[in-house]
């Protein structure tokens, strides 16, 4: 069954809660998603709850997935820019899809609803993510439709020893 997707969801407990459940689960799998694991909810609370100030200030847009169960099953932040000279495109942030739901096509239906959210943006002509080396993760979003556009070496550490490329991704809405 597939995922239904909301654009600026009401912001509730449940809510809350299903995006901690669901940022630790991925984060514990292995998933390059800020997190190195083990990670708990309580880990993830800060980072979280700055996403929801920068909502409330209109700059960070979120996008979720529902699973049939109504779960937040996935998600992606579609942050604004506030320089003047870069307004024409968004940053995508925190991209993920609950493990128990991988392998399903629902990364490619969440990257196909964040474009579609972004197309829906005033004057917004393309996306930019970065993404972790080393797990593949640019050929999964290049089959998506995004180029590499960038990559910097060794920038993301993930322990002492275990430096990752961070891969600038990028897809033109046009």
């Amino acid at each position: 069954m597939p995922l239904t997707f909301t654009l600026d969801p009401a912001v509730t407990p449940e809510l809350r809660d299903g995006i901690l459940d669901l940022w630790a689960d991925v984060s514990n799998a292995g998933g390059a998603v800020g997190f190195v694991p083990p990670v708990t909810r309580e880990d993830i609370r800060p980072l979280l709850l700055k996403h929801f100030a920068l909502m409330a200030e209109g700059q960070v847009r979120l996008l979720v997935g529902h699973d049939e169960d109504g779960r937040a099953a996935a998600t992606a932040f579609l942050t604004l820019n506030t320089h003047q000279l870069m307004t024409h495109w968004l940053w995508l942030y925190t991209v993920m899809v609950h493990p128990r739901h991988q392998g399903r096509g629902y990364g490619r239906d969440l990257l196909a609803a964040a474009a579609d959210a972004a197309r829906g943006l005033d004057g917004i002509e393309a996306i930019r993510l970065t993404c972790r080396g080393g797990l593949g993760l640019e050929r999964f979003y290049g089959s998506c439709g995004y180029k590499e556009v960038g990559r910097i070496p060794d920038a993301i550490r993930v322990a002492p020893g275990d430096d990752r490329d961070d891969v600038i991704m990028l897809l033109t809405l046009s």
